[in-house]
């Protein structure tokens, strides 16, 4: 058993040693699985801007988009006709894990590709018009108790996203069946801002990097951030809604994985530089202009991160019944 394990140890530390002794792929490529613009395309901004401030490659990254199914396109694609391309890394987000977790990425699963390394996290939050007599998100709680008809979710996100989802906690968190609960899905958190400042929905289930710029300007009220502990800066002095008493919480992460018959080699050489590019202050400094927060994590740790928020987010589909118990 001693040896085995000896060797085990070994094996790994020979693995990382030779990704720091493995050159830089001639060519690098972010697939963006989505149209230009979005989510996906500002992860894969960040990889290519991260990497080339930090000089760990050579020759600029290229950024190119594969739209359908929020990443379920990619995903495919890269399993199937791309798996081995040691240049090639595809952006990925909480919203594609929940996917996988509901099986609309089709036969692939969690274990089919390689993930590599983060570039940072968003939270949910809990946000109502800045004159809502809901000054708490206990407030909330008592008014879904009372009569959850009377309070009209709104998000940029159909039944069954994570906007939905984040929704959906808190709903559940109030002792009400999600099915029960009044939800309005929009386009996208533009127009679920606009409903709410128009009074057709009172309460949004966003994301906590967008309302900065709001809270600004007076127009809205954060209730509560659903992170394990406050946020720095502007949102310090919001308090997350397990302080408050619901243990309701919503990661949005957002990272990249390669193909399943990458080498070894050239795994390790992510894993290694996506370590130091997430350490640097060149780094720090393009994911905060995004308005993401630090969120660390590579090879083995991500990997093992990963597959327990598909266990989780799977848990979480057949209570709400999205999908077959």
């Amino acid at each position: 058993m001693i040896k085995k394990t000896l060797f085990a140890v070994a094996a790994v530390a020979a693995m990382v040693a030779m990704g720091a002794a493995q050159a830089a792929p001639d060519k690098t490529e972010c697939i963006a699985p989505a149209k230009p613009g979005g989510g996906f395309d500002l992860t894969c901004k960040l990889a290519q801007g991260g990497l080339q401030n930090g000089k760990f490659i050579d020759s600029p990254m290229r950024v190119t988009y594969m739209p359908g199914g929020i990443g379920a396109v990619a995903y495919n694609t890269v399993i199937a006709q791309r798996p081995d391309e040691p240049g090639t890394i595809v952006a990925f987000s909480g919203g594609s894990l929940l996917n996988l977790a509901i099986g609309k990425y089709g036969r692939y699963t969690v274990d089919d590709v390689r993930w590599v390394g983060s570039a940072g996290t968003d939270y949910g939050a809990i946000i109502v018009r800045a004159d809502s007599p809901y000054k708490s998100l206990k407030d909330v709680m008592t008014a879904l108790k009372a009569d959850p008809t009377k309070v009209v979710f709104g998000a940029g996100g159909s039944v069954g996203s994570q906007d939905w989802m984040k929704s959906a906690l808190v709903a559940r968190a109030a002792g009400i069946d999600p099915k029960n609960m009044r939800y309005v899905a929009f386009e996208g958190g533009g127009e679920a801002m606009t409903a709410l400042q128009g009074g057709h929905v009172q309460i949004y289930s966003g994301d906590a990097s967008e309302m900065a710029a709001q809270m600004k300007g007076g127009r809205v009220r954060v209730l509560g951030i659903l992170a394990d502990e406050r946020l720095p800066g502007v949102l310090s002095d919001i308090p997350t809604a397990k302080e408050q008493g619901y243990d309701v919480e919503w990661s949005i992460i957002r990272g990249f994985y390669v193909g399943p018959k990458v080498s070894d080699a050239d795994y390790q050489w992510w894993v290694g530089t996506f370590d130091k590019m997430l350490a640097s202050e060149e780094y720090a400094k393009l994911r905060e202009a995004q308005g993401l927060f630090p969120f660390n994590k590579t090879g083995a740790e991500l990997d093992a991160y990963v597959k327990e928020r598909v266990k989780h987010y799977t848990e979480l589909a057949k209570d709400f019944g999205m999908v077959a118990q």
